[in-house]
């Protein structure tokens, strides 16, 4: 478990993909960007949250489950 800054795309209300970040600032930016293509299904947000993590095969990081307090 490890404390991350994570950019969440929410599909109809459900968590469908989420991006670890390297801090909010980026985050928020990303965020911004990916609004600008509208859509009224579709939403993001940014947190900071534990979650638990695995290493690819290429060797980066992903979440692998996200813990909300």
């Amino acid at each position: 478990m490890e404390v991350v800054v994570a950019l969440l795309m929410f599909v109809n209300f459900e968590i469908k993909e989420h991006r670890i970040q390297p801090s909010m600032s980026v985050c928020l930016r990303g965020k911004r960007k990916a609004e600008r293509t509208y859509s009224s299904t579709v939403s993001y947000k940014c947190i900071k949250t534990q979650a638990e993590l695995e290493k690819n095969i290429d060797g980066s990081i992903s979440i692998k489950k996200i813990v909300l307090n």
